[in-house]
């Protein structure tokens, strides 16, 4: 860890929100001339105050106390209404904000890629979208709006005591250090547990997002005890951070209060001597003590907003933590453009590649495979034999090490990102569901497709017939991950999102592998009329799934250990014949 002055520690990660008021300076400047008005009423109402006593109750001038409580009156109105439109505009800065701090960091978390989400947990991400943000609205929103009001009417207060009673004055100035001194001090330490306590949320959240994600295997292996009791360490370790945090803001609170206060009976008690020593008059006190209440209230209203401030600087230290975690792999500035003529061919050039989070493990050693346009290629082997990887790394999800691939004779590596992507269409081994409508479900192959596209990629599919036996047809909920739906029907509905996309090159990752036999049939006939004019790799266990590809690719450890037909490798009696006996018994 780099060390940095404690001052800019404390509120560099607050200063880094003036970015976000940026597009906001015509509202900000309306919020701000707003709270200057107000202040300047209520600085003025104990004035008219003084006055109702000294010229019109003491010197029993019955006209001129109807004329200054008319004056009171108006006051009053104009606080009114200034503070609210001062409270509305502020509070709408506060909402809009956060709201933009949101948005920039679920967008920058998209960016990142998978390797970012192997060493982050989900409950994490979540925690800093919501828990943190929350926490900086309460400055960016109400907080901002206190300090500004408090520290305007402090000022202001402090001033117009001075013009009342300079003596009395110099007592007050005496207070505000000793009220001062303790919010430094204890500010620091509200900020640190403030830090702490929110890594402890977000370590809480992430086990029930984890549990709430894997419920059917907790649940089945009995784990709901082992797993409430993780929970429950975890809240109770947020507790009792949270527990030292209030410990501090109170005692700065009861410091602060007492401190004020104290002063204020001693002041008051002078001036009511000074009174009847003929040294001050009663409107003359009446004002100065409704401007000390001032001072003493808005001082106690800075102290109690500090600790949320100090809060608000932890929660913002997390956010920019995140925000300036970059993605390793982004599109190059002069980014080339594959094209569309040659599109589909596709070549691996010594590839060498190991995971960041297995960095002492090869997944792809020396991997070299020249795919033509529209010819279909089967990669087989054992699990951990690196065919996962060959699509991962075409899509660019990580970096390679050594070596390159071209898509269309272009590096993929200064391809751009977006249009690489475009061009692919995958059916995962691990169907991903969204909480949407079946509808919706299809349409994220093509976000502008048509309804009547999606149902005609649906049949394509295999699946209008069980969409329609849903209780909504295409309209059903099919609730979060599809829980509702079978492993077979969540598959066919992401071959349909890949045939809604139509794509040039096609990736099946074990795309049949959920399905019953007759609906297998059904799929691969289908596949089959989609991989036509296509170039098609496709990873598959089941070895009757690739039996009309072009050639097939056997894998181990990374490796391309055989190249051919399917009647070519039996002959070899390799890792691939070997493969089929397993599958097909003692006929090979």
């Amino acid at each position: 860890m780099h060390k940095t002055q404690p001052g800019y520690r404390r509120f560099s990660s607050l200063i880094h929100l003036m970015v976000f008021f940026k597009p906001y300076k015509i509202r900000i400047l309306l919020a701000f001339i707003v709270l200057i008005i107000s202040a300047i009423a209520t600085l003025v109402l104990p004035v008219a105050i003084k006055l109702i006593i000294d010229q019109g109750y003491l010197l029993q001038q019955h006209e001129l106390i109807n004329q200054y409580f008319i004056l009171l009156f108006a006051i009053v109105v104009v606080m009114a209404i200034f503070s609210a439109t001062r409270f509305y505009l502020v509070m709408w800065l506060g909402e809009r904000i956060v709201a933009d701090i949101r948005s920039k960091l679920y967008q920058h978390i998209l960016t990142m890629e998978p390797a970012f989400f192997e060493t982050t947990r989900t409950g994490e991400l979540l925690s800093r979208l919501t828990t943190d943000t929350t926490l900086v609205q309460s400055v960016v929103g109400s907080g901002i709006s206190i300090t500004l009001r408090c520290s305007f009417l402090l000022a202001g207060s402090l001033i117009m005591l001075s013009v009342t009673n300079l003596q009395l004055t110099g007592l007050i100035l005496i207070i505000v250090p000793l009220v001062i001194l303790p919010l430094i001090i204890f500010g620091r330490r509200i900020r640190r547990l403030s830090k702490k306590n929110q890594n402890l949320i977000a370590e809480s959240s992430a086990i029930a997002g984890e549990t709430f994600n894997a419920i059917q295997m907790v649940q089945s292996y009995l784990l709901e005890d082992f797993y409430s009791q993780c929970f429950n360490i975890s809240v109770e370790s947020a507790f009792m951070t949270a527990r030292k945090r209030l410990m501090a803001r109170a005692l700065l609170a009861a410091f602060a209060i007492f401190i004020v206060f104290s002063a204020m009976m001693a002041i008051i008690w002078l001036g009511a001597q000074w009174v009847l020593v003929g040294k001050m008059t009663l409107g003359e006190l009446s004002q100065f003590l409704i401007y000390a209440i001032m001072v003493a209230t808005n001082s106690a209203a800075l102290s109690e907003v500090w600790g949320d401030i100090q809060r608000a600087a932890g929660a913002m230290e997390r956010i920019l933590e995140l925000l300036k975690s970059q993605a390793k792999i982004v599109s190059p500035r002069q980014a080339l453009l594959i094209p569309a003529s040659k599109l589909e061919a596709i070549h691996f050039k010594h590839v060498f590649f190991m995971y960041p989070s297995r960095p002492e493990q090869h997944a792809l050693h020396d991997f070299s495979l020249n795919i033509a346009a529209g010819e279909t290629i089967a990669l087989v082997g054992p699990s951990g034999a690196g065919k996962s990887t060959v699509f991962q790394l075409l899509l660019r999800f990580y970096q390679i090490q050594q070596g390159n691939i071209t898509l269309g004779e272009v590096d993929i590596a200064q391809a751009n990102i977006k249009q690489l992507r475009q061009a692919c269409a995958i059916v995962p081994q691990e169907t991903s569901i969204f909480a949407a409508s079946v509808m919706e479900n299809i349409r994220y192959g093509k976000p502008e497709a048509s309804d009547d596209e999606i149902r005609t990629a649906a049949v394509a599919a295999a699946a209008d017939e069980f969409i329609h036996r849903l209780p909504d047809g295409y309209d059903t909920f099919l609730g979060e991950h599809g829980i509702r739906l079978s492993g077979g029907q969540r598959q066919r509905i992401a071959i349909a999102r890949a045939i809604l996309k139509n794509a040039p090159v096609l990736l099946l990752d074990e795309a049949t592998s959920s399905l019953d036999a007759e609906s297998e049939k059904l799929v691969q006939d289908a596949l089959q009329h989609l991989m036509q004019n296509r170039t098609t790799l496709v990873i598959a266990h089941r070895l009757a799934t690739v039996l009309r590809a072009d050639r097939i690719v056997v894998m181990n450890h990374g490796k391309i250990v055989a190249i051919g037909t399917h009647q070519q490798l039996l002959e070899q009696k390799g890792l691939y014949a070997r493969l089929a006996a397993l599958q097909f018994g003692e006929l090979y």
